[in-house]
């Protein structure tokens, strides 16, 4: 079990992979969810299953799910959890330029202290 916690080249590049896949996931699942031709009910869901952007948010997931494990094999879980925090924010500022979502200035000082704390808990171990 971890113990140290230090964030070293290997934990670094898994904390990468992890925000970058889960963040093209819930991009992707995003994207297929707003598909304009979708339809309604269960139509809907088929028609979001026929398209690739479902899938590719699926294959996201299973990747950014064993990037997780090799990360928590490697960190505190009360470490590895709050450096995941920064997904968060990729995740807003990702939807805002694909998406246009809107970012108000809570949404943005939640930003900011997400990240703060990320970097606390990153230098600080």
């Amino acid at each position: 079990m971890p113990t140290g916690g230090s964030i070293t080249a290997l934990v670094a590049g898994l904390w990468l992979v992890n925000v970058i896949l889960d963040t093209t996931g819930q991009l992707a699942f995003k994207a297929a969810a707003s598909d304009p031709a979708a339809g309604d009910g269960f139509a809907r869901w088929l028609h979001m299953a026929s398209r690739p952007w479902l899938w590719t948010g699926i294959a996201c997931y299973v990747l950014e799910f064993l990037a997780w494990i090799a990360f928590l094999s490697l960190l505190p879980l009360s470490q590895a959890i709050l450096l995941g925090s920064i997904n968060i924010v990729a995740v807003m500022v990702a939807g805002r330029v694909l998406f246009g979502e809107k970012l108000t200035s809570l949404r943005v000082a939640g930003i900011l202290l997400v990240t703060l704390g990320v970097v606390i808990v990153g230098v600080g171990g």
